[in-house]
């Protein structure tokens, strides 16, 4: 089994080490939200926040990301993936999505044994369920509840991932070497830290392969930057929603124009 593909069981979204704003964002005309009519009432369904080469991304996809965020457990403790973060995610995830389907799609779907295994995982191990005891088929319906997921939105979440990450893995894995130091860095400064007081944290000897393709899956995010920006420039981005295409401009505006 590919390594890079374990790195699933701890990370589930990707982190992009890219400048977000490094792409350039044309802000069309405002979008019409869709709607329907109740009682005599016009009532906001979905509002489609960008386009990306033809393809919407909805105000619902977008608090879609945000509570998906909770499957991530490099996220620090407590912190809110914001909309507009939600929103650069969810952009290059659709180049990189567009990018797989030219290319060859069905050589990066995984396996549902593959999926089931990540599930198994993450009901496990991620230390934001190990308080819910998501092992039990109970515990993991609370958590989902909690959080407003369902079952099968995650499984399709866990697919998407695994199917990026090995398109990722083939492209640009080749020739990185990970440091036993670094992964215990990350093991005292990022993983325990996540476990609340009472809670076993699993021993270093135990995790540090999965921390290593974390720290793994960084430095490839690292090679396919430029990459990834080429895409940006070379597609067609428009953000609609004037407030996410301010946030974005000042952004981009703040680090130097780049």
């Amino acid at each position: 089994m590919s390594n890079l593909l374990i790195a699933c069981r701890w990370t589930f979204v990707l982190c992009f080490a890219v400048d977000p704003a490094a792409f350039s964002i044309a802000q069309g005309p405002a979008q019409p939200p869709v709607v329907t009519a109740s009682s005599g009432n016009t009532v906001v369904l979905d509002r489609v926040e960008a386009v990306v080469n033809n393809q919407a991304i909805l105000s619902s996809d977008v608090d879609d990301e945000i509570r998906l965020a909770v499957l991530d457990p490099s996220r620090i403790k407590d912190a809110v993936l914001t909309p507009k973060l939600a929103l650069e995610q969810l952009i290059s995830r659709a180049l990189i999505e567009q990018q797989i389907r030219q290319e060859d799609a069905q050589a990066s779907v995984p396996s549902q044994s593959e999926i089931d295994a990540r599930l198994e995982e993450i009901r496990k191990e991620l230390p934001a369920c190990v308080r819910f005891n998501c092992a039990s088929e109970e515990g993991w319906k609370t958590f989902l509840d909690g959080h407003g997921l369902t079952p099968e939105r995650v499984e399709n979440y866990m697919r998407n991932r695994l199917q990026i990450l090995r398109f990722i893995e083939q492209r640009f894995r080749q020739g990185i070497r990970i440091e036993p130091k670094e992964v215990e860095t990350y093991y005292r400064e990022t993983l325990l830290p996540q476990y609340v007081a009472g809670e076993a944290a699993p021993s270093l000897d135990k995790v540090a392969p999965r921390i290593e393709e974390i720290l793994l899956e960084r430095q490839v995010n690292v090679l396919f930057d430029d990459w990834l920006n080429s895409l940006r420039k070379q597609g067609d981005v428009e953000v609609l929603d004037p407030a996410f295409a301010a946030a974005a401009t000042q952004n981009h505006t703040e680090r130097g124009g780049r």
